[in-house]
């Protein structure tokens, strides 16, 4: 017997544990394509989009073999991409990419030389279903928060239709249901945080851009929420605004973002990552392009849904492929000690290779600040374990920021190039 859980508008015993009604569109391509059942909207059934593909689908693994899975949430403007699917099966995954749009993308592809889905859905006609939930406007995102009924609610559909996909995809034969991930690009970072606080399913998440406090500072998709009136912009902001539920987060969340994006800003970012009361974990690249390839280009994503999926690799130069679980560089808050910046950070399986302290002293709109760069230094202090799994700490030093300094944190990278933040710091 199910128990109710409902949050917001969202009751998570259905969605967590009823499996949505399929059919498949086309199988007969490496890059499937199916729909599923959606919530209600405008007083109709509703149907999504997906496409689905595994090591088995695009030939690279034989039926029978069980892969971790990965729900792929688009962003404004974007659909389901199979290119997308595509990259995350190379990686040894079973993937599901929804459209958030009330619509489907054109058939997907493929590259004659590597065989690779060309991204269709970046280009190309996009079709509305007949049966379709509501479209990814803006009146869909706020203003439906002035009608009682939820069912014509982009943010209500968005989230419902992520955890759906998730349950079906962990309905699926060759899916290892207990070891799934999520990642999402802009709005798609967005629904990732909501859903990251409502499915406890998941073993990692990884919003990109995407955050809560969108109500607050230069965000903006601010201006559409202060127009509405007082009553239903708070309630909006209980409801829908990730800030408000990500203090539920109990997966292990990783948040990519840009110094200077301009859509989740770095103010909101922060205040998201900070009430986190779970694991946590950051990475802020200067000037980050905002966008759907170069959201999903970081490597750090699939490195840590690897490391919560349980996915081991080869010893680099091992005879004996000796195979062991690679992390992401563990890094603490900064100290200030001082004229210098005190921080720990610790590896496991390998070394570091840079520490940065990266700064700002420019005022004005953060998407216009410059960002100014100095070497940071490292020794190693400690060693835990031994052999291929032994983990080292570091201690970093780096100068004191400039006294005109209002924003600064200090990044390290690996020998592998993968990058992690400490927390930002913000002067008053």
């Amino acid at each position: 017997m199910l128990f109710a859980e409902k949050v917001g508008p969202w009751d998570l015993a259905v969605l967590k544990n009823n499996v949505p009604a399929m059919k498949w569109v086309t199988q007969d391509q490496p890059i499937h394509s199916l729909t599923y059942a959606g919530e209600k909207y405008q007083g109709h059934d509703t149907e999504v989009f997906a496409f689905y593909a595994s090591p088995i689908t695009v030939g690279d693994a034989k039926p029978g073999k069980k892969f971790p899975g990965v729900v792929l949430i688009h962003g404004g403007g974007g659909t389901a991409f199979a290119d997308w699917v595509h990259l995350w099966t190379k990686r040894g995954y079973a993937a599901i990419a929804m459209d958030l749009n009330g619509s489907r993308p054109p058939d997907p592809e493929f590259d004659p030389k590597t065989g690779m889905a060309i991204g269709n859905g970046h280009r190309g006609e996009r079709k509305r279903l007949p049966n379709g939930g509501p479209p990814h406007g803006h009146p869909e995102k706020f203003d439906c928060i002035n009608t009682p009924d939820t069912s014509d609610d982009w943010p209500f559909h968005a989230a419902a239709s992520v955890m759906r996909a998730h349950t079906l995809l962990r309905s699926f034969p060759e899916v290892d249901a207990e070891h799934t991930a999520v990642t999402g690009i802009s709005w798609g970072g967005y629904t990732t945080c909501l859903v990251a606080s409502l499915d406890d399913r998941f073993k990692a998440a990884v919003p990109v851009y995407g955050c809560g406090f969108l109500h607050e500072g230069e965000s903006v998709q601010k201006p559409s929420i202060d127009k509405l009136d007082p009553e239903h912009r708070a309630l909006w902001v209980k409801e829908y605004d990730p800030g408000s539920l990500l203090p539920r987060c109990r997966v292990p969340i990783f948040f990519v973002n840009g110094t200077n994006d301009v859509h989740y800003v770095l103010d909101s970012y922060m205040k998201s990552y900070n009430v986190v009361p779970g694991e946590k974990h950051l990475r802020i690249q200067v000037k980050m392009p905002h966008g759907h390839p170069p959201g999903w280009a970081p490597q750090e994503i699939g490195m840590f849904i690897d490391e919560k999926c349980g996915r081991l690799e080869p010893v680099v130069g091992s005879k004996d492929r000796v195979m062991i679980q690679r992390s992401l560089p563990e890094i603490g808050a900064p100290k200030i000690n001082g004229d210098a910046i005190e921080v720990v950070s610790s590896l496991m399986n390998g070394k570091l290779k840079k520490a940065e302290l990266i700064y700002t002293s420019d005022i004005g709109l953060r998407s216009k600040r410059a960002w100014q760069t100095i070497e940071a230094r490292f020794v190693e202090t400690g060693w835990n374990g031994s052999g291929p799994n032994m983990s080292i700490t570091y201690h970093i030093t780096a100068p004191k920021p400039p006294a005109d300094a209002n924003t600064w944190f200090i990044n390290v990278t690996d020998e592998r190039g993968a990058m992690v933040s400490t927390p930002v710091q913000f002067s008053p």
